[in-house]
């Protein structure tokens, strides 16, 4: 992952508590087996299914690794700026880069014209996150792991939001319950999408009936676009620091110098 897991969660935190947040909190702390009977409760009230809920949570125990790695990573970015970008956007990095442009032109063109962020801000969020694809999407149990992370009382509102969003993805059919995979914080896919940014902003770009953020390259990137989109990105005005456009990307990650890495690695596949 590209830095702390905390910081993308935080930064999807509203969205998280107006999209998916139970009605009525579960409990949480306490006895984890009580806790995820509550939560499911909760769950079916918010409309997904009893056979979802228990293909998803029958048997899952709390991740301690998770917990512990959750609470060393959380503070503050501690990289300034120009020792970030040296690491994150090298020559081989951009030589990539502007293959992807190519390879995927016809694609992104589509893309651009339909949501009006730069094809390069797009490509720079893929190659950051995970490589365009090719690089570690995450080997956690997202259900596991959102469970865990609900449980503990620091931000409970926020990943249960998160768990409850992510059992409307496997209802929907978007993704198997062996593809429910993820990072530390329940980010899935490519581009590393939070469950509610899944489901508020996930396009079937390809048309098959599905959002598939891990292995349809159409979906991912126009879901990724259609998030700064629906976040006020303004077509055709410059994305750098004290912009709007680098405001509506605090939606995608509230780290100025992440945002700032984005915008450095978009204007060198330029």
């Amino acid at each position: 992952m590209l830095m702390p897991m905390p910081l993308r969660a935080l930064a999807a935190a509203a969205v998280s508590l107006a999209l998916a947040a139970p009605a009525v909190a579960a409990q949480c702390g306490g006895d984890f087996n009580t806790f995820v009977a509550s939560i499911s409760r909760e769950a079916q009230g918010q409309g997904v299914s009893r056979a979802t809920i228990d293909q998803a949570l029958a048997g899952v125990t709390i991740d301690q690794g998770a917990l512990t790695f959750d609470k060393r990573q959380r503070g503050t970015f501690r990289k300034t700026f120009e020792e970030y970008v040296a690491t994150r956007v090298g020559t081989s990095r951009v030589t990539r880069g502007k293959q992807m442009l190519v390879k995927h032109a016809q694609l992104l063109a589509r893309v651009e014209q339909r949501s009006g962020v730069p094809r390069e801000i797009i490509v720079a969020i893929w190659g950051l996150e995970t490589d365009f694809g090719t690089g570690d999407m995450g080997k956690l149990p997202v259900f596991r792991t959102l469970a865990t992370m609900a449980h503990d009382c620091r931000r409970t509102e926020l990943f249960q939001g998160e768990l409850i969003a992510a059992l409307k993805i496997l209802q929907r059919g978007d993704l198997t319950l062996s593809d429910m995979i993820g990072a530390y914080a329940g980010e899935i896919g490519q581009t590393q999408f939070l469950p509610s940014s899944y489901i508020k902003y996930g396009v079937d770009f390809d048309g098959n009936g599905h959002v598939d953020l891990r292995r349809s390259v159409p979906d991912v990137l126009a879901s990724t676009a259609n998030l700064l989109k629906v976040a006020g990105w303004k077509t055709g005005q410059p994305f750098g620091e004290g912009t709007e456009n680098f405001q509506a990307m605090r939606e995608w990650n509230r780290s100025e110098i992440y945002r700032k890495t984005i915008g450095y690695f978009a204007e060198k596949l330029r």
